[in-house]
């Protein structure tokens, strides 16, 4: 299958899982595909045949921008170069959970979480550490007893009962044993943090040499800005008195100049913030809501709170 027919599933699935989804970032550099909206559940998309592909530079681009999104980045893929993905399984690249095809379906049209996750040595799940005790306790077992049992030390059951994860061997024997289930979902959905490799959300990267004059304007208005490396758009900048996002992209204003405006217009809708696109000259007033603002108008306001109404304007006006 190639990959555009795979984004073109996986969108169709969504939207037939209830979710609202942005048109695809049909252009380079690209961090994600689709966003994706149902409720309050924001996703940023990755689809890919081959997982492998999924570089570092990638994984940190969709962590900060989901930390700037409040959104959950996500892969959806079909293999890596050793093996297909297993159904039900959540797997990690570079802090990113990944799962196939199959996984989403379960999780997003059937409402049925992933219960097992893919880490160095194996495959693991988590215990509910106070279903366990609750059992143990009840069958008048000392946390010895079941260490015995279950051929592992006691202070590994300790462990297990404090919330520590174990092998899917290990938690189908606990089950087989209890007559119960004992284990819990991968909060794919809030990030899998109990569970997700690397560090905190990284650090913004320094921006561009041509970014660095729109990068200014912006915060010298109030703005907390966000450069992006491999986005459709060049920033998120933050407008905290507002309680608003707003992506941003700049360049002359040329036919790919429009295709980007219009993809920020379709992810601001799905992601619900404003976007507005810095020109040298501007004969209209928006692109689909993407509001056109010329350089030399921006840089002549010098009162945020008129910034903030002219982008507005702009992103609300005629087209």
């Amino acid at each position: 299958m190639s990959r555009s027919a795979l984004v073109g599933n996986v969108t169709a699935m969504l939207e037939d899982a209830g979710f609202s989804v942005s048109d695809r970032c049909a252009i380079r550099p690209k961090s994600f595909d689709v966003a994706a909206r149902r409720g309050r559940d924001l996703l940023l998309l990755k689809v890919l045949a081959n997982v492998d592909a999924f570089d570092a530079a990638t994984g940190v681009e969709m962590r900060r921008l989901g930390a700037y999104l409040d959104a959950t980045p996500l892969v959806v893929g079909l293999r890596t170069r050793d093996e297909d993905l297993e159904p039900g399984v959540v797997y990690f690249r570079h802090g990113v959970p990944v799962f196939s095809p199959d996984t989403a379906m379960e999780l997003f049209v059937e409402g049925m979480a992933p219960l097992v996750y893919a880490a160095p040595g194996g495959l693991y799940v988590n215990i509910d550490g106070d279903v366990l005790r609750d059992e143990r306790e009840e069958r008048g077992w000392s946390l010895g007893q079941l260490a015995s049992e279950l051929g592992v030390s006691r202070r590994t059951v300790s462990k297990y009962e404090d919330g520590m994860n174990a092998s899917v061997e290990v938690a189908l024997e606990l089950e087989e044993m209890f007559e119960d289930d004992l284990t819990s979902p991968v909060e794919v959905l809030d990030g899998a943090e109990e569970v997700r490799e690397g560090e905190p959300t990284p650090e913004d990267p320094e921006p561009e040499s041509d970014d660095e004059r729109i990068v200014t304007v912006l915060t010298r208005a109030g703005f907390e800005v966000h450069p992006t490396l491999r986005a459709p758009f060049k920033t998120v900048s933050e407008d905290e008195g507002d309680h608003e996002n707003v992506l941003t992209g700049h360049s002359a204003f040329t036919k790919t100049a429009e295709k980007r405006a219009r993809i920020m217009s379709s992810i601001g809708e799905v992601t619900h913030t404003r976007s507005v696109y810095f020109v040298d000259e501007a004969k209209r007033e928006n692109v689909d809501g993407t509001g056109l603002v010329e350089r030399d108008e921006l840089e002549r306001i010098d009162d945020p709170d008129e910034l903030r109404d002219l982008i507005r304007e702009r992103a609300e006006g005629p087209a």
